[in-house]
């Protein structure tokens, strides 16, 4: 070995903490008491030391039992991560790679790194078998693609670990795979006793009901890059950067390539040092840019889910989530990537465009997992959904967007209090939408030389619009999502009308 391979390897070298010592006796428990082919899961939070731990248990198993370990990652990356570790660990072990066809020299091997997909090809091919493994681990074991070998290890013991038992796939709950659960410390256990950085986190209200949700369950790429690449989004994101995290080492997350290289294009023009990520950039151009963002503190890195697991940089200050998502586990995985403590960094800021703290609460919120590992669809089902969301934001009108209208005095409308005098009245209720769209073609008229001004400046009261139709719509009770995107269009149709006659009544 080199004096450079030796020096790695104790670099990998990790010293076990009590919760990782006390989490290890639990499983361990198991192990020796539970039958040879129980499924065991283990929770513990991103940065909690998980690879570590399963090292550990790799090292222990082998030291007690004349059988083998196998390994399964879902990323070439992953493979590779763990196998030096293992190594720091005083575990030899061999990766099972595309390259790796047989394995004439398994003998030479007490345990194996593989990715799932390659594995299963290699077993089916029948030309690749593994003798006598007594423990199967499984890394990110929400990942449903690590089924595909439950039946080649029948008789093995199999400890799947990840941040978020939650499956990916809803349709096939971790519970049907796994005999029990074990859940590690939590975030906020682990941050109060010194081993995760502190997060706060700073919401920014986004409408999101243009979303819509695809097949996999999460919001569509093409509904994401639409509304995230507008202009009102691309200047929301500039201005929380400023306002929280300039001069900070930051993360931003992205649904697109599309959104992400216009965020990229967006912060070089306004002076920003930004690089741009996504799984089709090649691994020298990748090597190079998380080389440039390393080194650079005030670094921007804008990406699109390529950083979400299997990289580490513990000096990132910043995550920003320009993305909404309705999957608890990349919730978890995005913040994640800023949650490294260092001996300089015990905080970090984490900027949430897509209302996912509301959805799902904050990052260091107790959550019971074991009510999720046992009752996934009730959980789901228990989420708020957008509009629900959205009812209880409170429309505040950007100072920019003020000074448009800085010759209005009066430029809010109490909705609810509206809708309750009309209703009284036995009025129509449409006439509280009517006197919201008077007030707006007011404003438009009064801080415009001419009507093209007038309409022009219009366009600015998009989000104050949603903010009002939100509300009137709440207090109708239910309806529908295309009738509240009709009533949006139709009050915009409508203003621009109002401002028309407006201005020629003023003008006769």
């Amino acid at each position: 070995m080199s004096h450079k391979d030796f020096i790695s390897e104790i670099e990998e070298k990790k010293e076990l903490y009590s919760y990782q010592k006390g989490d290890i006796d639990k499983i361990f428990k198991r192990l020796d008491n539970a039958p040879s082919d129980y499924h065991l899961l283990y929770q513990l939070p991103t940065g909690g030391g998980k690879t570590v731990i399963f090292s550990e248990i790799v090292r222990r198993y082998l030291s007690q039992h004349n059988k083998k370990v196998v390994v399964l990652t879902h990323r070439i990356e992953l493979c590779k991560q763990t196998s030096k570790m293992l190594k720091g660990f005083d575990v030899k072990n061999k990766i099972i790679n595309s390259n790796i066809k047989e394995l004439p020299d398994q003998n030479e091997y007490s345990c194996f790194v593989a990715m799932v997909e390659t594995l299963k090809n290699r077993l089916n091919d029948e030309k690749l078998m593994i003798d006598n493994v007594g423990l199967v681990i499984i890394d990110e074991a929400h990942y449903n693609s690590f089924r595909k070998l439950f039946s080649q290890f029948k008789n093995s013991f199999i400890l799947g670990v990840t941040a978020t038992p939650l499956s990916s796939n809803i349709k096939l709950p971790m519970h049907q795979n796994y005999d029990e659960l074990i859940v590690g410390d939590t975030i906020q256990s682990l941050i109060d006793n010194g081993f995760l950085a502190k997060a706060t986190t700073y919401s920014y209200d986004v409408g999101l009901t243009s979303l819509k949700v695809g097949i996999n369950g999460d919001y569509t790429v093409k509904s994401s890059d639409d509304l995230y690449m507008n202009m009102v989004m691309q200047e929301k994101l500039v201005h929380a950067y400023t306002e929280k995290s300039l001069g900070k080492k930051t993360l931003i997350f992205n649904n697109g390539i599309n959104t992400s290289l216009y965020v990229y294009e967006t912060f070089r023009e306004a002076g920003f040092e930004i690089r741009h990520l996504d799984n089709t950039t090649s691994v020298e151009d990748r090597k190079e840019i998380l080389s440039w963002f390393k080194k650079t503190p005030d670094a921007i890195l804008t990406s699109v889910g390529i950083l979400t697991t299997g990289f580490d940089e513990p000096t990132v200050e910043s995550i920003i989530l320009n993305r909404a998502t309705k999957s608890l586990t990349l919730y978890f995985q995005m913040i994640g990537r800023g949650s490294r403590k260092l001996p300089n960094k015990d905080n970090f800021t984490v900027i949430d465009l897509g209302n996912n703290a509301l959805r799902f609460g904050l990052w260091n919120n107790p959550v019971d997992w074991q009510h999720i590992f046992k009752s996934p669809e009730f959980y789901l089902e228990s989420l708020r959904d957008d509009a629900e969301i959205e009812i209880f934001f409170k429309y505040v009108m950007p100072e920019a967007t003020r000074k448009m209208f800085s010759k209005s005095i009066d430029i809010t409308i109490d909705i609810e209090k509206e809708f309750k005098k009309v209703m009284a009245q036995n009025l129509r209720s449409k006439e509280v939408l009517e006197k919201s769209i008077n007030q707006h073609a007011l404003m438009c008229i009064e801080n415009s030389k001419d009507l093209y001004q007038a309409k022009m400046l219009s366009k600015l009261l998009s989000d104050d619009i949603e903010s009002r139709v939100k509300q009137f719509i709440n207090c109708l009770g239910k309806t529908s999502k295309n009738y509240r995107e009709w009533l949006i269009e139709d009050y915009k149709n409508k203003l621009s009308l109002a401002i028309g006659k407006k201005f020629r009544e003023l003008n006769i």
